[in-house]
């Protein structure tokens, strides 16, 4: 049987990090095969474990963020806590952080004294502004963040206040970025044969930040200060939110040349392709309005399903707007697996996201299920780092672990 669960198996991470963003890095790490190790605070545990939303009082976020984890407790901010930390950090090739700057430094824990111990770690720190510049301390949590980025002013109506997103868009976002960011490390590690590790870190504005070069060329370029809207603007012609005979809504962009000439087409326009108006896509924005009407008046002569087959045969993308209810009755979702079930040791079982991405050779799996707070102590400190079991008792009655 193999023992390869995903291209990054024989990986160890330390995910010292709490709540969604640098923990979802290190979730889809080990989604892809790396061993992760949690470190917790004794007693409490990562707040994530507490957020919403609940079905009783159990967290129902915590099996997808935490699955492929196992979970120790342990109080860095102890000097034996200090010294386990560093025993732990010998054996990784990973250490995953999002204290507030300076915060691990303080205790001695810094990226200095970590890579005399472990010359080969790659540290990944994730903060709400980075490491430096002048908002370095400020606390950073996602919506603020959010807002710092500049996505948030241009969300929602223009006669109404900007809108936050509705999730934590931003710390998913981030996490990718952080995960992205730490396999890149372990390459450059790697290839260059030094085996020496460094530090990656990233604010958590930056990751939405540089997803809107659009926004900075613009405004750079032509002074322009892009105001709110409710749906995709200022990039092509005909796009928007459309609702069909039968009450539904739907989603339908025409980002090329092509895609508008075949709507068109369907649409039994002809005329519009050759018309000067329409012929381009600076043209069509330009002329956005009229357009417009004649694709609201198109749509709502269809009833949903019938609207989407037959654009679908044409090649026009368009999508139904789905409900999470939807979504779980999807055949597409349910072929590509992106809903499964994990163990839950209360509920049975749970649904969480599948896998993404997708490999041939090397699959990632979901190993075992998010942990119960120090499910792994035993395990790690006294099976892998050496400490007696009553070592470990005495550290349990000291709060260290």
């Amino acid at each position: 049987m193999s023992t390869n669960h995903g291209p990054l198996t024989g990986i160890r991470i330390i995910d010292a990090s709490t709540v969604i963003a640098a923990p979802f890095a290190a979730s889809l790490l080990g989604d892809l095969g790396a061993e992760v190790i949690k470190v917790e605070l004794p007693g409490k545990g990562d707040p994530l474990r507490g957020l919403g939303p609940w079905k009783d009082s159990e967290a129902l976020r915590w099996p997808g963020l935490s699955r492929n984890k196992q979970s120790i407790t342990l109080d860095i901010r102890t000097d034996e806590g200090r010294d386990l930390f560093k025993k732990l950090i010998c054996t990784a090739d990973v250490l995953i952080e999002n204290f507030r700057p300076g915060t691990l430094e303080k205790w001695g824990l810094g990226y200095d004294v970590l890579k005399e111990i472990n010359p080969g770690l790659v540290m990944s720190r994730q903060s709400g502004y980075g490491q430096t510049g002048p908002y370095a301390e400020k606390a950073g949590f996602g919506t603020p963040s959010t807002a710092f980025s500049g996505y948030t002013y241009l969300q929602g109506f223009r006669d109404r206040h900007p809108v936050s997103p509705s999730f934590s868009l931003l710390d998913y976002i981030s996490g990718v970025f952080v995960a992205f960011g730490t396999v890149s490390a372990l390459f450059h590690r790697e290839k260059s044969l030094s085996n020496k590790g460094q530090v990656v870190e990233l604010g958590l504005y930056e990751a939405m930040f540089r997803m809107m070069e659009f926004l900075i060329a613009e405004h750079d370029q032509l002074g322009k200060v892009r105001e709110r809207n409710p749906m995709l603007a200022g990039h092509s012609s005909p796009a928007g939110t459309y609702q069909t005979k039968d009450g539904k809504w739907v989603v339908l962009v025409c980002s090329t040349e092509r895609t508008w000439t075949r709507l068109a087409e369907v649409m039994e326009r002809s005329d519009l392709i050759e018309d000067p108006r329409y012929a381009t896509n600076i043209e069509r924005m330009k002329h956005d309005a009229e357009l417009q009407e004649i694709v609201i008046n198109f749509i709502k002569q269809h009833n949903n399903a019938d609207l989407i087959k037959k654009l679908d045969e044409a090649g026009v993308p368009i999508s139904p707007i789905l409900s999470i209810e939807d979504i779980f009755k999807d055949p597409h979702y349910q072929a590509r697996e992106n809903i499964v079930d994990v163990d839950h040791p209360r509920f049975g079982t749970i649904k969480v996201p599948g896998i993404v991405p997708k490999f041939s050779e090397t699959p990632g799996a979901i190993r075992h299920r998010a942990p119960e707070l120090g499910e792994h102590n035993e395990q790690i400190f006294v099976n892998e780092l050496g400490i007696s079991p009553e070592q470990l008792n005495n550290l349990k009655e000291k709060g260290v672990i």
